[in-house]
């Protein structure tokens, strides 16, 4: 999900596993192997005597942690799975002290196991994370023996600059070291961002790819993110970067490596896709009308050489495990672990080390889900301990109160209630002459990270909103504008919710309290949005009047597919998103009157 760039701090994602199963799919490709040495090769140690031909290698496998190192809260802290009867049944899932006992448990019996992960371990992350420039998150990570990442367009919220930091280590810039006597260490595993170049030089960013290695068995990882990172991510957090094709990018590397001796790979692309059901053990081959899945994922799979044996992938945040054909037409198996922790991968890649490649018609794959019922990880729980201690003064601060959940991230309706309040936050904040004089405001729906849910999350008590709670819904810490639109780039923003680069994958704005129209999903493109039906305080908008509006930085810069919001004039630069929100709460609610959800009646759906 594309979700705005973070100013002033970043934040990746955690991993996920345990117990339930998911889709098993059968996978054919051939791979190559790479370069950099690397490898933690879990497990046991070589045999004595006579080697069988081929060795199971276990490939485990997570994406779009987001720095959530707690379980996540609410709806968004669940896993669909569909029932033997077909009912549909939500699991609490994720948590890092989860999701390392999930992996430690599941590496048992393999000698042969590498984890690797598919881009967003940081950025967009809850406080306990985000408020140390993911620092915790790094080094959860490092504790859950990843052996490698591709880069999301996560990574990049803060810079190359900081990407490196957290890569090689050191103390932040500006805030320095957090913890007295200790230098930030850095990961200890590669980020791979192969279509990552700098502008001036040409050359890759980091490590385009690196090579597991264990008795002679040898595995080549490439790592992508999507080629759209700089249209989802703020403009100061991609300066001096040029973003490549990740077919091509892939292609290139598989051929070296290739070259190198390396003939099994795997490509780890931080790109996704939306399988037909949201359940996790949804059987993605199933041959019926309207299954399958959908999605960038589909036509670049297509595209990757057969040399690459199975492709991880990431950032819609689904679930799947599904054969997509290579260009030779033989099936190759495409996962991801829908995000936050919440699922992982396991896959068998049966290696022959005659030929040194993988025997695709053995590849098997499913996802498990990293439950909350089994044990924790007693040093992760001690990591999350040490960090909460830190950030305890600054993240149990009251700054409202809530009567119901308030759904947000895990809303999956087009008009989201936690929209409404952030929207209707940033109008009633800048609305007075002498802060923008808006009269509308807009909210990017991927810069929605969480829910606000009713039960504590502490101490605090039910209904209690806290500082970090509010953190973890918008982290970003953008700055919001104001600027001046006209009606009819006002009506042209709204039908690129639905066209352009959002046609296939819709993101539907969040809306302040007084704008109304239709949205017809039974039409296609830009007239899904029925023009004649946008309304402010009930008048029809006119093409020629010019509307002060209120959006972040990232909107306001034409982020997201919405060239038309980039065009506004007359800017005025607001308070922080995450203030106007904290300003709104503690105006709107107190003990004895909570802030009720709000309804959801601004955006009519025909469906």
């Amino acid at each position: 999900m594309s979700a705005t760039p973070q100013k002033n701090r970043a934040s990746r994602r955690v991993l996920a596993a345990a117990a339930g199963l998911a889709t098993v799919g059968a996978l054919v490709a051939a791979m190559p192997a790479g370069a950099h040495d690397r490898g933690h090769g879990h497990g046991g140690g070589p045999g004595h005597g006579h080697k069988p031909r081929t060795v199971d290698v276990q490939l485990l496998s997570f994406n779009d942690l987001h720095g959530n190192l707690e379980p996540p809260a609410g709806s968004a802290g669940n896993v669909s799975e569909t029932q033997p009867d077909g009912t549909v049944k939500a699991i609490p899932a994720g948590g890092v002290e989860y999701l390392a006992t999930s992996l430690r448990t599941a590496r048992k019996g393999n000698p042969y196991s590498v984890t690797a992960a598919g881009g967003d371990m940081v950025g967009a992350s809850p406080l306990l994370s985000g408020l140390f420039h993911d620092e915790p998150t790094i080094e959860a990570l490092n504790g859950l023996d990843l052996d490698v990442t591709a880069v999301g367009n996560h990574e990049f919220d803060e810079g190359a600059t900081e990407l490196a930091r957290l890569q090689n280590g050191g103390c932040h810039p500006v805030e320095g070291c957090y913890e007295k006597g200790k230098k930030f260490k850095g990961a200890d595993f590669p980020y791979l961002a192969a279509n990552v170049t700098k502008e001036k030089t040409g050359k890759p960013l980091l490590k385009p790819y690196t090579v597991w290695k264990k008795n002679g068995v040898k595995i080549g990882f490439i790592g992508v993110t999507l080629e759209g990172t700089p249209d989802i991510v703020t403009a100061n957090g991609v300066k001096g970067l040029k973003f490549h094709d990740e077919v091509e990018t892939i292609n290139k590397y598989a051929r070296e490596l290739d070259r190198k001796g390396v003939k099994s790979i795997v490509a780890l692309i931080h790109e996704g896709g939306a399988p037909a059901s949201t359940s996790y053990n949804y059987d993605c081959d199933s041959p019926g009308a309207g299954d399958g899945i959908s999605g960038p994922i589909v036509d670049i799979a297509k595209g990757i050489t057969p040399k690459v044996d199975a492709l991880v992938t990431g950032h819609t945040h689904q679930a799947y495990v599904c054969t997509v054909p290579d260009p030779s037409g033989k099936p190759r198996m495409v996962t991801s672990a829908s995000s936050f922790g919440k699922l992982y991968t396991d896959t068998t890649l049966t290696y022959d080390r005659r030929t040194n490649d993988i025997v695709r018609t053995s590849v098997k794959s499913a996802n498990h889900v990293v439950t909350r019922d089994q044990p924790k990880a007693p040093d992760m729980t001690r990591l999350i301990d040490r960090w909460n201690k830190l950030a305890a003064p600054i993240a149990n601060k009251p700054q409202g109160w809530i009567s119901a959940d308030i759904n947000g991230r895990g809303s999956t309706a087009p008009e989201k209630p936690l929209g409404n309040v952030i929207a209707d936050a940033q109008l009633e904040g800048l609305a007075p002459a002498d802060k923008g004089g808006a009269e509308v405001a807009f909210m990017n729906p991927g810069g929605i990270r969480a829910d606000l849910v009713h039960k504590a999350s502490g101490s605090e008590g039910d209904g209690v909103v806290t500082y970090g709670e509010a953190f973890t819904v918008q982290p970003f810490t953008n700055m919001m504008n104001v600027v001046d639109l006209t009606g009819a780039q006002l009506v042209t923003a709204l039908q690129q919710q639905v066209s352009g680069p959002n046609e296939a994958s819709p993101k539907i704005l969040q809306v302040s309290e007084g704008l109304t129209y239709t949205l017809d999903l039974t039409k296609s493109g830009a007239d899904r949005v029925v023009a004649g039906t946008i309304k402010l305080n009930g008048e029809a908008i006119d093409p020629a009047r010019t509307y002060r509006v209120a959006m972040n930085e990232f909107l306001a810069g034409g982020g997201d597919g919405f060239p038309a919001l980039g065009q506004g004039t007359n800017k005025l630069v607001g308070a922080s998103d995450l203030d106007l929100f904290n300003a709104y709460l503690a105006a709107h609610s107190t003990a004895t009157a909570p802030l009720a959800p709000p309804a959801t009646d601004r955006i009519t759906v025909i469906q």
